[in-house]
C-alpha cells in the first residue's frame, strides 16, 4: 500500500549474504523538491516564482481545506498544529455530536479505522489475499467456464482468478522459507540492540555510536544502515523494517491462511452495508507508527510557511482536515467511500489520496462517492503506485474510471521525479508506476523533506505517497488565489503548465530510456510557476471562453 523504504527486502536478503547493494548517490539538499530548474538545477517546483507572480499582482488568497485520508496525522506537531482543520460546529471532548453529522467530537477529522471502545486499527492484510479466500471455496478445484459467465458473476470470477494468480501463481515454497528464516535472525538481532540500547524503538542515529559484539546485532546493525543510506534518511527505525518485512512474510503466506479480520474486529459496523456509516472513533493520529506516513503527507502540502522551523509546506493558506481510513496494509473501499464523501461534506475543495492497491471488490461505493465529490466540485489527487508498472495495464485502485468505462473530471493521477539526472539521480523515479493513458503528470517524489510524528520532527521520505501531496498542495495554491476554478479546469492548468524535459529519462524500473510523454499524458513535470500565471488567465467555467481544453498540448521545455 503505501512502502516507502527502498529495496527493503533486498537489503536484508543482500546484508545476511554477505553483500553490499546500495550504490552512494550525491545527497540533494532539504526541500529541493520547491526549487527552479534554472536556478538552483534540481527539477523543482519553481514555488518561489509562484509566489512572487501573485503578489506582483497583488492578490489575496482565502483559505482551502485539503483533507489528507492517509493513515493518521500528529495533531501536535510543531508545523502542522497552526494549518489543521478544526471543526468550528464541534466542542472537543465533550462526547457529543454538536453538528449532528453523525460523527461524535470530530474536531480535527474523523478515524474510519477506530472503535467506539477507543481501539484502532493499525495493521491490515492485503485485497489480493482476502479476495482469493473470500470466494475459494466457491472457485477453488471448479470447473469453471468463464465465456459462459456474464455481468457481476463474471466479475467476481475474474477478479477471484486474478487474486488467485497474485496469491498463489508466484509462489516459490523456497523463497518463502528464506524469508522466515532472514525474519527469525532479523528478530535475534534486534532483541540484542534492544536490550544494549535499552529501547524498544531505535534509529540510525541511534546506531551510529553503537558497537555490536555479537554477530546477529552487527548484521542488523549493517542492514539499517545500508537502508537509511538508500533512502537519505537517519530516522527509519527498526520497527518500520521489522513490519515492512512482516507485511512481505503474510503475502508469502496468504496462500495457505485466510487474513485475520483485522479491521471489523474492531470497527464493528456491518461493513456489507454501505449506509452503515457512523463508526470510527475522532482519534486521528492513534500512534507515532500509525501516523508516520499521513504526517509527511500533510507536511508537504502544508507545513507552516515562513515560521522559522523545519520546513515549509507548497501552500500558504491551507487547512489540513485529517481523515483516517489507510492501514499498514491494504485500505478497504467501504472506508474510502466514507472518507471521500466526509471530506466533502465537512468543506474540502481538495481530497489527497497517497494510497492504492490492485483489487477493489467493492468498486461501486468508491465510484458513487468520486461522483459524489465531482457534482460538488472538489479535486481528488491520487498517488500512481510504487511497483515500476505500467498502469495503463495494471490495475490501481481507486481509479479514475468508473465502471460504465466514464471517466471522473476531477481526478489527477501523479507518478513521481527525482531531482536530476546527475549523480546517480534520475528524473523519472525508479520505483514510480507510469502509463502514458492514465498518470497524467510527474512531481518530486524523492528524498522529500517533510514533518513526522514527534512533535518537532522531519525526514526524508519518498514515493508516490510523496509526489502525490506536491501536486494536492499545487492545486491548493491555485485555488487560493482563483478559488472559483473548477477541479476539471484546476487539472487542465496543471497538467497544461507542465514542463517538459529536454532530455530522455528512464522508463521506471528499467535502463531503458524514452521521452517523458510516452509516461505520461501530459509528458511534463508540474511547476508551480508556469501554473500559476496560466490560472491567472482562465475565467470561472461558464462565465466566458477561456476554458480549458480537452486534450493536453506540451509546449514547455525545462
Amino acid at each position: 500500500m503505501k512502502r516507502f523504504l527502498s529495496c527493503t527486502l533486498l537489503t536484508i536478503a543482500a546484508t545476511f549474504a554477505g553483500t553490499t547493494i546500495f550504490a552512494q548517490k550525491k545527497d540533494v539538499p532539504k526541500g529541493w523538491h520547491m526549487m527552479d530548474a534554472a536556478d538552483s538545477g534540481y527539477y523543482g517546483l519553481s514555488i518561489d516564482k509562484a509566489y512572487d507572480f501573485v503578489k506582483s499582482k497583488k492578490l489575496k488568497s482565502t483559505p482551502v481545506i485539503v483533507a489528507v485520508i492517509d493513515s493518521g496525522i500528529d495533531t501536535l506537531h510543531e508545523d502542522l498544529k497552526p494549518v489543521l482543520w478544526k471543526n468550528p460546529k464541534e466542542i472537543p471532548g465533550n462526547g457529543i455530536d454538536d453538528d449532528k453529522n453523525g460523527y461524535i467530537d470530530d474536531v480535527y477529522g474523523w478515524n474510519f479505522l477506530g472503535g467506539r471502545d477507543g481501539k484502532n486499527v493499525e495493521k491490515d492484510s492485503y485485497e489480493a489475499a482476502r479476495v482469493y479466500h473470500q470466494f475459494k471455496t466457491k472457485y477453488d478445484g471448479k470447473k469453471i467456464n468463464a465465456d459462459t459467465l456474464t455481468g457481476a458473476a463474471k466479475k467476481e470470477y475474474e477478479m477471484w482468478a486474478q487474486a488467485k494468480q497474485d496469491i498463489v501463481g508466484d509462489l516459490n515454497p523456497f523463497m518463502t522459507m528464506q524469508l522466515r528464516k532472514m525474519m527469525k535472525d532479523l528478530k535475534a538481532g534486534d532483541s540484542i540492540i534492544i536490550a544494549d540500547l535499552k529501547k524498544d524503538e531505535y534509529t540510525c542515529n541511534d546506531l551510529n555510536a553503537y558497537t555490536p559484539t555479537v554477530t546477529s546485532a552487527k548484521k542488523v546493525k549493517e542492514i539499517l544502515m545500508s537502508i537509511c543510506r538508500g533512502n537519505d534518511n537517519d530516522g527509519i527505525s527498526n520497527v518500520q523494517i521489522i513490519n515492512e518485512l512482516e507485511g512481505e512474510l503474510g503475502k508469502a503466506e496468504a496462500a495457505d491462511r485466510a487474513p485475520k479480520n483485522f479491521r471489523n474486529d474492531v470497527v464493528q459496523d456491518n461493513y456489507d452495508d454501505i449506509n452503515d456509516r457512523f463508526y470510527g472513533n475522532s482519534n486521528v493520529m492513534v500512534s507515532k507508527a500509525a501516523a508516520l506516513h499521513g504526517t509527511h503527507v500533510a507536511g508537504i502540502i502544508a507545513a507552516a510557511r515562513n515560521n522559522g522551523v523545519g520546513m515549509d509546506g507548497v501552500a500558504d493558506n491551507v487547512r489540513i482536515m485529517a481523515v483516517r481510513a489507510v492501514p499498514d496494509g491494504d485500505e478497504h473501499d467501504k472506508d474510502i467511500a466514507l472518507a471521500i464523501r466526509y471530506a466533502v461534506d465537512n468543506g474540502a475543495r481538495v481530497i489527497n489520496m497517497s494510497f492504492g492497491k490492485g483489487f477493489s471488490p467493492n468498486k461501486k461505493w468508491v465510484d458513487d462517492a468520486v461522483k459524489y465529490a465531482e457534482n460538488k466540485g472538489v479535486l481528488l489527487v491520487h498517488a500512481a503506485g510504487n511497483s515500476s508498472q505500467n498502469i495503463d495495464t495494471i490495475a490501481n485502485y481507486p481509479m479514475i474510471q468508473f465502471e460504465d468505462k466514464t471517466r471522473a473530471t476531477n481526478w489527477i493521477t501523479v507518478g513521481a521525479s527525482g531531482p536530476n539526472n546527475k549523480d546517480g539521480n534520475s528524473l523519472t523515479a525508479g520505483f514510480s508506476n507510469y502509463g502514458k493513458k492514465e498518470v497524467d503528470v510527474f512531481a518530486p517524489g524523492v528524498k522529500i523533506y517533510s514533518t513526522v510524528p514527534g512533535g518537532n520532527t522531519y525526514e526524508n521520505l519518498q514515493g508516490t505517497s510523496m509526489a502525490s501531496p506536491v501536486v494536492a498542495g499545487l492545486a491548493a495554491f491555485i485555488l487560493e488565489y482563483y478559488p472559483k476554478l473548477s477541479p476539471a479546469q484546476v487539472k487542465y492548468v496543471i497538467e497544461k503548465s507542465s514542463r517538459a524535459p529536454s532530455e530522455m529519462v528512464k522508463t521506471p524500473g528499467t535502463d531503458v530510456e524514452t521521452q517523458l510523454s510516452e509516461l505520461s499524458r501530459s509528458g511534463g513535470l508540474i511547476n508551480a510557476f508556469d501554473a500559476i500565471k496560466l490560472a491567472s488567465t482562465l475565467k470561472p467555467e461558464g462565465s466566458g471562453p477561456a476554458k480549458p481544453k480537452s486534450k493536453v498540448k506540451q509546449k514547455n521545455k525545462a
